[in-house]
């Protein structure tokens, strides 16, 4: 069973990985985004990176905002 995007991201951020980069920004409208592209980065400078489309790009913009993990970003 393939994860979500969330989970993915969840693991990610236990194994101490910190977002990067999100494309297009959080503070975007959600009306006009079908697409996130999510950069993160280990210590050790080590990239991964997540993609969700449709309704789970939403899911995971609201899930970024609630526990304020865009913060690592500087905005």
């Amino acid at each position: 069973m393939e994860s979500t995007s969330i989970e993915k991201l969840q693991t990610l951020i236990n194994n101490d990985y910190k977002i990067e980069k999100i494309q297009p920004l959080i503070f975007a409208s959600d009306a006009e985004i079908n697409i996130v592209s999510i950069t993160l980065v280990s210590e050790d400078g080590k990239k991964e990176s997540i993609r969700a489309y449709g309704e789970e790009s939403h899911q995971l913009r609201e899930y970024i905002r609630k526990n304020e993990l865009f913060q690592s970003l500087g905005v």
